[in-house]
């Protein structure tokens, strides 16, 4: 399954503490490895702010669940998403089966 991940700062207060927040993370991130059960499709950095998106594939909810709880300081929205060939083949069916009601 694949999973569109994006991550926004959470309020952290004053100036000095966002620049803490700001060396935690760095540090944090710096010797983190991603699970083998987990390929990063691509990975990007919002201009401008303390976010970004990652397109992951991954077999196993709990692990991505797992990859977003390592990084307290952001908070995360995992969607799974789809190929849109995919969605836009099926969207067809359904409207097919839609259009076949008797009524």
């Amino acid at each position: 399954m694949k999973y569109m991940i994006s991550w926004f700062e959470r309020p952290q207060g004053s100036a000095t503490e966002y620049e803490n927040a700001q060396k935690r993370i760095l540090d944090v991130f710096s010797q983190w490895k991603a699970p083998t059960n987990l390929k990063i499709e691509f990975f990007v950095v919002r201009v401008g702010e303390w976010g970004g998106h990652m397109l992951v594939d991954c077999d196993d909810p709990l692990t991505v669940h797992k990859a977003c709880s390592t990084f307290p300081a952001f908070e995360f929205r995992a969607h799974p998403v789809v190929p849109v060939e995919d969605a836009v083949r099926v969207e067809l069916e359904a409207i097919a089966w839609r259009d076949g009601l008797k009524g």
